[in-house]
């Protein structure tokens, strides 16, 4: 008796960023390599840069690409470079959109994306649903597009893993399409279809991508997590050691954003305010037997104060350490002029909020350096 031949399937990634092939094309490919079975990655470009565009075939060799390791673990320095294999082949959604459609409609299972800061806009042009063979020019049209497809063609419900750095991302990608479904007229069924057999996880990634390799390829921290909030139903297409699902993604939000982000921000205030000079690091500042102290003392004294109105002290404790250890990774150049750019919202998001979060508790928090940043003392 011949075995069946398992169906065909495949991941496909939205956008061609070195943030993910560090992260979920890493993660990927580590996996098979403990023995998982994971369908490959499919990476889209999106838009039409050509620098953009010569990754593409760099993700198509099939020797892989490389991704480097480096930064400090436990205070030591570490090195190590991964041979990423998990890609299968780079598509241009606007020069192979009937390849992409083809593989949406039989193969996909799981969408990655991580589009930026722009990705979530929706261009004019795709408000009104695309004649066959054209492809919609924004990525929230073609994440319409593709699944109606798939709908069409009998497939079942897909897996979305949005990696944007978007509160409730997942939430908010299940909005985006679905209103632009509606927008288009769209049948009553596929939007059934979207919010019944399709599952939106919200997500947090967390990993500082320094620089990228060419054609393909990137360096990376050692530091990394990609949290996914559980829902029923929710299977990803592989595990591995630095993915966490949880029933509790603000907490990995919050300490994200009120100690890795406010620690910067903290650090671009100090910065700019003794007039450091423009290609002043990270590295750098910490390096300064004053500026460290300083730091130290506002997570052991505010920051972690703080958390532990909520809790999580413990959580706070662990994870501020990490944090400055991998503030200090010496093949990290991470310039203080570009944290300190849009510095008057960052500073309202990582320091104000976690003021308000802290304050909503009743009690009372004494953190007079951050409340002075807060208000623009610093």
């Amino acid at each position: 008796m011949t075995e069946a031949t398992p169906p065909r399937s495949c991941i496909l990634q939205f956008g061609t960023s070195r943030f993910l092939q560090a992260h979920v094309d890493l993660f990927a490919a580590e996996a098979r390599a403990a023995g998982q079975t994971v369908p490959p990655i499919v990476i889209v470009q999106t838009t039409r840069d050509p620098e953009r565009a010569r990754r593409l075939a760099g993700f198509a060799d099939p020797a892989g690409f490389p991704v480097i390791i480096r930064g400090l673990r436990d205070g030591a320095p570490y090195e190590r470079t991964v041979t990423v294999d998990s890609v299968r082949e780079g598509l241009s959604a606007a020069s192979d959109w009937d390849r992409l459609v083809g593989l949406a409609e039989a193969e996909m299972t799981h969408i990655v994306s991580n589009t930026g800061d722009s990705g979530y806009s929706v261009a004019d042009t795709d408000r009104v649903a695309p004649k066959d063979g054209v492809a919609p020019v924004s990525f929230a049209g073609m994440m319409t597009e593709l699944l109606h497809r798939r709908w069409r063609a009998g497939g079942t419900g897909v897996t979305m893993l949005p990696c944007e750095l978007v509160a409730r991302n997942g939430d908010t990608l299940k909005r985006l399409v679905t209103g632009l479904a509606r927008e288009q007229g769209r049948d009553a069924a596929f939007l059934d279809w979207l919010e019944r057999a399709c599952l939106w996880a919200n997500t947090l990634v967390d990993r500082i991508v320094s620089e990228p390799l060419h054609p393909a390829g990137a360096v990376a921290e050692p530091y990394a997590l990609w949290a996914i909030e559980r829902q029923p139903g929710l299977v990803l297409p592989f595990t591995h050691p630095d993915i966490v699902e949880t029933d509790d993604l603000e907490r990995y939000e919050r300490l994200k954003l009120h100690i890795l982000n406010l620690g910067h921000s903290w650090l671009a205030a100090r910065w700019h305010g003794r007039g450091g000079a423009d290609d002043q690091t990270v590295r750098a500042a910490l390096a300064d037997a004053d500026t460290r102290a300083a730091l130290d003392r506002v997570m052991a004294e505010e920051v972690i104060p703080g958390f532990a109105a909520h809790g999580l002290a413990e959580d706070a404790r662990g994870y501020a350490a990490t944090t400055l250890e991998r503030f200090a990774n010496p093949f990290l150049d991470h310039r203080l002029s570009d944290i300190f750019s849009g510095h008057v919202a960052k500073i309202d998001k990582r320091v104000g909020a976690f003021l308000r979060w802290v304050d909503a508790t009743g009690q009372s928090v004494a953190m007079p350096e951050l409340r002075a940043l807060a208000k623009g003392g610093a």
